[in-house]
């Protein structure tokens, strides 16, 4: 900003409000594509493998009478096709675990608008390439395995970018509510997700990723056009994390402290002098960029949440991926009807969001309420896999609960837990640190996003029940994480 004569003035409070209200819906409009682009796989699974004998062959089909796979596409219509897609899941999820601690340096030393931008085009379109493997009628397994590798990589640079934006916006103050509400773009993505890709799994089920790919490009246009990476940038005065401010002296206005001008430089300014040139956001002290040993080391809790996470995460993704071919299994929905049926999981990890940031806020024990989430989700998930299936209601009301005990500690670590960590008091104002700590927990958290799907899809031919037992099993140990952070806490 250029302040001619060294004229000062600000905008008006209600404008900065504006702007933080419009970079709260940017990021969760950005990140709410990210996800649609993910969920379109787990409601096609169903249609790249399926039950043939109801449907009716065509005059020109050239599989032999007793095949009853030929409506399948190839390569998943082998017998092992749930290794087949469990590989397609696992070559997206292991990319994405390891190039989240790559991104998080990248998001250090780049501008978030370009950053994020870029980010996001590439996933649109590797997306896009996912669904033109049905209209290029590819069969190869390499090909998906590729693409997958791909968006996997390209869509790390996300997560750090739009939590690094929003701390840069907003204050501790009621950080748990705000975000478990803004976190809530996981979900509304999901539901998105699965919603798009129901119009068309049954028919042309390319159209499923090609959709959500081009959305996501085009958010990623708009995103470079109107992405404010700083309050400072409107001249809006920046959060108080934890650096306590002095009062300014009576005798020097206000707006120019905030942007670091002395007495003598004012003094100057009455003897006719220029007016000094104003330091670029002086209230953000960037600092050198955050190794990940010193962010591990200097952080209390950042060790603990990251390998809760994991775990959680893990359970969460298992969900994501599996539950709509689990309900088209066990409940004997068609694709469409079971992939529509999978979002009330996200409708419930909305409200889970949302509950677990108020609690937080209002107790302060962010250990505590994962916790808790964490021992009540255990016996849910044991009850959904016994009694899920009997009846409409049933399953509606146990998907809901569900979906807001495992998603809840989720979605609160990788957001008010991972703002706190990054804007802790030990870090003196050093603002390089939100996107390391932030890659670092949400990095951890994805080798368990990776692990969840790859081991339900080892275990799902011995039987879903087993798929159970080993997602409670990680529920415990997610919970065992916290103990410590619990106990200080309490």
């Amino acid at each position: 900003t250029h302040w001619p004569l060294g004229i000062c003035f600000h905008l008006p409070l209600g404008f900065c409000h504006k702007f933080r209200g419009f970079i709260l819906l940017l990021t969760f409009l950005v990140y709410t594509c990210y996800h649609m682009s993910r969920k379109p796989i787990s409601v096609v699974k169903s249609r790249l493998h399926q039950n043939c004998s109801d449907l009716i062959r065509p005059i020109n089909d050239t599989h032999t009478i007793n095949d009853t796979t030929w409506c399948s596409w190839a390569p998943f219509d082998k017998s092992n096709y749930k290794e087949l897609l469990g590989a397609v899941d696992n070559a997206f999820l292991v990319a994405y675990a390891i190039g989240m601690f790559i991104s998080g340096i990248f998001g250090e030393r780049l501008p978030i608008r370009y950053y994020l931008s870029a980010g996001m085009l590439l996933s649109g379109l590797f997306t896009a390439f996912f669904g033109m493997g049905y209209f290029w009628n590819i069969h190869m397994l390499w090909y998906f395995v590729l693409i997958q590798i791909c968006n996997g990589l390209v869509q790390t640079t996300g997560w750090p970018s739009v939590v690094t934006c929003v701390g840069n916006w907003f204050g501790k103050g009621r950080r748990g509510l705000i975000m478990g509400i803004w976190n809530s773009h996981t979900s509304v993505g999901n539901i998105m997700g699965s919603l798009i890709a129901g119009v068309w799994v049954n028919e042309q089920w390319g159209l499923s990723f090609i959709v959500p790919g081009v959305i996501t490009a085009a958010v990623g246009v708009f995103t470079f056009l109107f992405l404010i990476e700083y309050p400072e940038d409107v001249d809006c005065t920046p959060p108080q994390h934890h650096v306590s401010v002095s009062p300014p002296s009576p005798t020097l206005p206000s707006c120019f402290m905030q942007r670091g001008w002395s007495q003598r430089e004012m003094g100057k300014l009455g003897e006719g002098a220029g007016a000094p040139q104003l330091p670029h956001r002086p209230n953000v002290r960037p600092g050198v960029a955050a190794s990940h040993q010193w962010a591990c080391r200097g952080q209390p809790g950042v060790i603990e949440f990251s390998l809760c996470l994991l775990f959680a995460k893990l359970v969460s993704y298992t969900f994501l991926y599996w539950l709509p071919l689990y309900i088209f299994n066990v409940a004997h929905f068609d694709a469409k009807e079971a992939g529509n049926l999978s979002t009330l999981f996200d409708v419930g990890g909305i409200i889970g969001g949302i509950l677990a940031g108020l609690i937080s806020d209002y107790t302060s024990g962010r250990a505590t309420t994962c916790c808790i989430m964490l021992i009540v989700a255990a016996p849910m998930m044991f009850l959904y896999n016994y009694i899920g299936q009997r009846g409409m209601t049933s399953s509606i009301v146990m998907l809901i609960i569900c979906g807001a005990l495992v998603n809840g500690p989720y979605a609160l670590i990788t957001t008010a837990v991972s703002a706190d960590l990054g804007t802790h008091q030990s870090l003196k104002g050093n603002a390089k640190a939100l996107s390391t700590v932030s890659a670092i927990i949400d990095g951890t958290g994805s080798i368990g996003a990776a692990l969840g799907p790859l081991l339900a899809g080892l275990i799902s031919p011995t039987g879903w029940n087993n798929v159970f037992y080993m997602l409670i099993s990680a529920d415990i140990l997610a919970c065992l994480f916290l103990c410590r952070l619990v106990y200080k806490e309490i």
